[in-house]
Parts: C-alpha cells; structure tokens; sequence
C-alpha cells in the first residue's frame, strides 16, 4: 500500500493569542464585524489594554467611526444566532442596515492608532486569485512578530462552516470542491490565522465572528472560496488587511507589490460616523 501524502499546517506567527483572544470575545455585536477583528489583531499583538481594562470591539468600533443600523435585520444573521447588542460604547445609529458597519480606511486607522503606531495596517485590494493569496500567505509566514489578516468577504462564496471529514480530505487530497453550501450571504470580515497544504490544494484556516459558524466560529476554507469572497465582484468591494508590526511594514509591502496586488482601502459599502446620512 502506498504511504498517504502528508498535510502540512503553518500558522502565522500570534496566532495562539489571536484565537484565545477569539474565544473570549465571541460573539461580535451587531454589525462590528470589522471592529471585532480589529480587537483580536491587537491583542494577538500583545495590544491587549486601554486605559487600565481590556480592549475590546466596542474600543475599536470607536476609533474607526463604525455604524451600527437602528434595528436588527434578522437576515443579516447567520442561522442559530440571535444578535447582540449589549454594546458598552453607545455607537452612532443609521436607519439603513446596507450601510452599517465598518469602512476598511476607517479600521485601518483604528488599529494603527490604538497600538499607537506599534502596529502598521496594509490594505490590499487586489486582485485576488489562488495564486494572488498564497504568495501574501507565503510572504507573511515568514515573519517572526505576530501577523494578522483581515479578510473583508462575500459570504456567499465560502463552503458552509461545517463541512465533513470527507470533504475536507476530498478537497486537499483530490481538489474536489463539492462542499456545504455557504451559510448565509454577507459582506463581512473574518480573521485568516493558518493554512493547510495538501497534494491537490490548500485550505485557509478562519476565526469567524459567530460560534454557530463553524466549531466554535472556526472553521476552513479552499483556496479558490476564499480568493473569489476576497474579490467579490457581486457586491461592493472587499480586500485584505494586513496587520504587522511596523518594522515588519516594508517586507510586506514590497511582497504585495511583486504579487501585483494594489495597496489602498476600499469602499466596501459601509458609511462612517462622519459620512453617515
């Protein structure tokens, strides 16, 4: 019988404290997606306090002008979530939901300055392909100091969160895509913490914003998903966000260059406190 091919898993550098950052702090609030990753990138590096307590989504919501919409949109909600709202900073209100949330610059600057420069936030546009997202991932394994990826998706390309055994195996053994469907249909963030090689593919590991996605709101995905939500070419656009230090900054930069990826925030559809209508 012939030896099995091997799997071979590389996590970026912070990702233990990213995800027990993960575990205390889920679930997001109400349209803080974006600001709920935000806080798990500064406390996986080593950002964790504010002003004598832990920092906190509601922290960064603030310092990026995130909106939160004036009532619940039960669609907005993945199944087996209820919603929460028990925010402890009261955030400005907008009556449309389409354009609540958090706006890539604005995140960019609230992570930059609640690590009070420490920490360099690169956003990148795109375009993505499989072959665009391996070679950032490749580029940031490298790094020694904690690494975060803050993946701003289309939900509706993904694999549902709790895909089976063999369809995982089927995917980095045989590259077959057949997998769950998606389980709800957002644009969103999500943190990108590792990635599984095997013969025929690579699967991104994902720290998700609710625990009835995937276990315990972890879960993988195929290549191929997560590039084409990165680009969302059905929906106002999305991108990545790479959180490192800023000594690490220019490495980074001149890696996404060579990829031909184009370094700038995007509009992903969500107002600001300041633009809010």
């Amino acid at each position: 019988m012939p030896k099995p091919a091997s799997l071979e898993a590389v996590l970026l550098a912070g990702a233990r404290e990213l995800l027990a950052a993960h575990a205390r702090e889920l679930p997001q609030r109400d349209d803080l997606c974006g600001a709920f990753c935000g806080a798990l990138a500064l406390h996986a590096a080593g950002v964790g306090e504010r002003e004598g307590r832990a920092l906190d989504q509601d922290d960064v919501a603030l310092a990026a002008g995130s909106v939160v919409s004036d009532s619940r949109d039960a669609h907005t909600l993945p199944a087996g979530e209820t919603g929460r709202r028990d925010y402890r900073l009261r955030p400005p209100l907008v009556a449309d939901a389409a354009v609540s949330g958090t706006t890539a610059a604005g995140l960019l600057e609230a992570i930059e300055q609640l690590a009070d420069g420490a920490l360099a936030a690169i956003p990148l546009a795109g375009p993505w392909s499989a072959e665009s997202l391996d070679g950032v991932f490749d580029a940031l394994a490298q790094i020694e100091r904690p690494v975060s990826v803050l993946a701003n998706i289309a939900t509706r390309h993904l694999w549902g969160g709790r895909a089976r055994s063999e369809q995982i195996l089927g995917y980095l053994y045989e590259g077959s895509l057949a997998g769950p469907p998606a389980d709800w249909d957002v644009g969103h963030f999500v943190s990108v913490f590792a990635r599984i090689g095997g013969p025929a593919g690579s699967m991104y590991a994902i720290a998700d914003t609710y625990p009835a996605l995937g276990n315990a709101g972890v879960h993988v995905q195929p290549r191929e998903l997560l590039a084409s939500a990165l680009e969302r070419r059905d929906m106002p656009a999305g991108g990545m966000i790479v959180v490192v230090s800023a000594h690490d900054a220019e490495p980074v930069r001149a890696s996404a260059s060579a990829l031909g990826l184009d370094e700038r925030a995007w509009d992903n559809g969500s107002v600001s406190a300041e633009t809010r209508p």
